[in-house]
C-alpha cells in the first residue's frame, strides 16, 4: 500500500528512530509499503520516518537501468560499520523535500550491516550512488536531512520553499 510521504519541515523528520526489535508481519508489510511508495514516487531510497514511522528501517534500490533487474534492499537497523577516507560529491534530492537539490560530500565507500526481511544479518561494501543513497537514508533514521549539510542560506531558502509548498498543498 502506498503511503503519504512527509514533507519538510515536519518535526517527525527530525526525530531519532527506534531500533527494530523483532520482525513482525506488520514490519514486513511496512517494508513492502516503503518499496511501493519509493518506486511510485519515483525514488531510489526511502526511510520509515519519511512516512511517519519512527523505526530504523530503510529501503533502497539504485538500479536505474531498464535493462538491469531492480535490486531492492530492505534494511532493518542498518549501520555503517566502515567508511572510506576518500569522499565523493553527489547532487542529492529527497522525497521529503521535493524538487530541491544540493551537493553533499560523503564518504565514497561504506560497509553497511543490517538485518534483512528474513531476519538474516547481512553486510555489504557499497560505493558510488549506492553508498551515497544508503548514507542519506540512514541519516533519516538519525533525524538528519541532506539540507543539514548545506550552508545556512541555502538551507533556509529550501525550507521556505517547502513551507510555501505545504501551504499550497493544504489549500488543495
Amino acid at each position: 500500500m502506498k503511503r503519504p510521504i512527509l514533507i519538510h519541515p515536519d518535526p517527525r523528520l527530525k526525530q531519532v528512530a527506534a531500533a527494530v526489535s523483532d520482525l513482525s508481519d506488520e514490519r514486513r508489510a511496512l517494508a513492502a509499503d516503503l518499496l511501493e511508495t519509493m518506486y511510485d514516487a519515483p525514488g531510489i531510497g526511502l526511510a520509515a520516518p519519511q512516512v511517519g514511522v519512527a523505526e530504523r528501517l530503510i529501503v533502497v534500490d539504485c538500479v536505474k537501468d531498464e535493462v538491469i533487474a531492480p535490486r531492492p534492499l530492505i534494511m532493518f537497523n542498518p549501520e555503517i560499520i566502515a567508511a572510506s577516507d576518500l569522499t565523493s560529491v553527489y547532487e542529492e534530492g529527497c522525497l521529503s523535500i521535493p524538487e530541491q537539490y544540493g551537493e553533499v560530500t560523503r564518504p565514497a565507500e561504506v560497509t553497511v550491516r543490517w538485518i534483512d526481511e528474513t531476519g538474516a544479518e547481512r553486510s555489504e561494501d557499497m560505493d558510488g550512488l549506492w553508498a551515497t543513497c544508503v548514507q542519506h537514508e540512514i541519516d533519516h533514521l538519525d533525524g538528519k536531512l541532506f539540507i543539514d549539510y548545506l550552508g545556512p542560506m541555502k538551507r533556509q531558502l529550501i525550507t521556505r520553499r517547502m513551507v510555501k509548498l505545504k501551504r499550497e498543498l493544504a489549500r488543495g
